[in-house]
């Protein structure tokens, strides 16, 4: 493909996204005048928006690179992976009217305000804070790594790795600045729409010309039959797949960056259109995706880094230029649209959380002033962990979700367990990261399990274990969370 295309594409695209988040500036108010009208858009979100920008926040380039290249190495098996994903978003009707009810009652910017608060100690707060700045900064480093892979397999590494994960780091930092998470929830919807709307007429056609669905798979089933059985060709074992997944069905309230926008809609009845949009938008999505990994895998079978697939794809004679770099359009802008958006969520926990709680004030304006001061520093940590090149970028992404959920124990018992203790969410909290961080360190293996097993379990232990052996707060309270 031309290297002059795929740099006009991206100068449009930058020149539109960037017209359309100043426009978000406008409106009666100052949208970046408080914590909660720059991190939350002073809580007014309709639904579509809210649905959208959702969309685009979560399925950002661990899809259409990441997960294209799991199928692409691991077959039928990403399907499944993504599924139980899929099927995790359920908490939300379980969890996204508790968190929505408890942010509107009392405030919160962030959902570790919300579990200081619920247990009466602002250093459940910091912790959590902690463990987010630490797994998110790598999650973030997918993000750009993605946008990197893509332009320089496009191009021929005319564009290399480097100058992609530049441009997108300066892209979010820019989105995040203009208008706060206003300017991100509009170049969000637009960047969804660009998205769904390419990535499935391209997918179309790739199909096509592979002789179309059945033929594809039927090719697949004759040359490669271990893609499409389970577990795979090798990268699937019982437990990978469960560590894979235990960590990734929690992924809806166990990532800030996802759980912060339960904050957002003006209303339950917003809050219900973004989930069933959401899911409709998921579903096809992944469809794709896992269709576009098996598609490269028939074209182009001998690919040496499998997160190249997606762009070796775009870049052949099997889809039209123009559609190949509107696709990598679509690629490029979620994965910008991901990385800003836990650039707000972070810079808001480290100014609301860890700032705010330590010593720093509890006043709004130097805690907003403090949030955007950190936003750059945040971005250059994930841009230094990008520019490492970690292979297969699916994994990577899990192994984030590893160490943030061992937050969930705390936030299940926020709100459906009385006898849960400030000490034992801190000890759930940093002892389940300290046992997440200490099996990554060792080599991830234990008892022939790996820290996506055996996090989640470890959190459990210890947050009930110390909350009977403990006795609650005085501060903490179960007012507008239980019942």
């Amino acid at each position: 493909m031309s290297t002059s295309l795929v740099l006009w594409g991206v100068v449009i695209y930058v020149v539109l996204a960037c017209v359309v988040a100043w426009i978000s500036r406008r409106g009666p108010r100052d949208v970046t005048a408080t914590m909660s009208e720059y991190f939350l858009g002073g809580r007014t979100l309709g639904g579509v928006l809210s649905a959208l920008s959702y969309s685009a926040t979560t399925y950002s380039a661990f899809m259409m690179v990441g997960l294209a290249g799991l199928t692409y190495r691991g077959g039928v098996g990403a399907l499944g992976f993504e599924i139980v994903y899929f099927a995790g978003v359920s908490l939300i009707a379980i969890f996204g009217r508790r968190f929505w009810r408890a942010g509107k009652r009392h405030g919160f910017v962030t959902p570790w305000e919300m579990l200081g608060h619920r247990y009466g100690s602002p250093f459940v707060a910091v912790a959590a804070g902690v463990v987010s700045l630490v797994f998110l900064i790598p999650y973030s480093a997918v993000q750009l790594s993605g946008v990197g892979y893509l332009l320089a397999g496009m191009t021929g590494d005319a564009i290399p790795f480097a100058v992609g994960i530049v441009l997108a780091t300066v892209l979010a930092i820019v989105f995040a600045f203009v208008a706060g998470i206003r300017s991100v929830v509009w170049t969000d919807s637009l960047q969804a729409l660009v998205m769904m709307v390419a990535s499935l007429i391209v997918g179309v056609l790739v199909v096509s010309e592979l002789g179309g669905f059945f033929t594809m798979f039927r090719t697949i089933a004759e040359t490669r039959p271990e893609m499409l059985q389970v577990p795979g060709p090798g990268l699937f074992s019982f437990t990978t797949f469960l560590g894979l997944t235990l960590p990734w069905f929690f992924f809806s309230i166990s990532n800030p960056q996802v759980s912060q926008r339960l904050f957002m809609p003006a209303s339950l009845g917003a809050l219900r259109r973004m989930l069933l949009i959401f899911l409709c938008f998921g579903l096809v999505y992944t469809v794709i995706s896992v269709v576009w990994g098996f598609s490269a895998l028939v074209a182009f079978p001998d690919l040496d880094n499998a997160d190249r697939a997606t762009a070796r794809l775009l870049s052949s004679d099997l889809v039209p230029p123009v559609l190949g770099v509107a696709v990598m359009i679509g690629i490029l802008a979620a994965a910008v649209s991901t990385i800003d958006s836990i650039l707000l969520t972070l810079s808001s926990i480290f100014a609301r959380d860890v700032w705010g709680n330590l010593g720093g004030g509890t006043a709004d304006a130097s805690q907003l002033k403090v949030g955007k001061i950190v936003i750059p520093a945040i971005s250059i940590l994930a841009l230094i962990f990008a520019a490492m090149e970690i292979s297969l970028i699916a994994i990577l992404s899990v192994a984030a979700s590893a160490g943030l959920v061992v937050a969930v124990p705390a936030i299940v018992g926020a709100f459906f367990w009385r006898r849960g203790t400030a000490a034992g969410a801190l000890a759930s909290i940093i002892g389940g990261a300290a046992f997440v961080g200490w099996m990554y360190a060792t080599g991830n293996a234990l008892w022939g399990l790996n820290a996506g097993v055996l996090g989640l379990p470890v959190a459990a232990i210890l947050f009930v274990g110390v909350s009977l052996a403990t006795k609650p707060s005085a501060r903490q309270t179960t007012e507008g969370y239980i019942g």
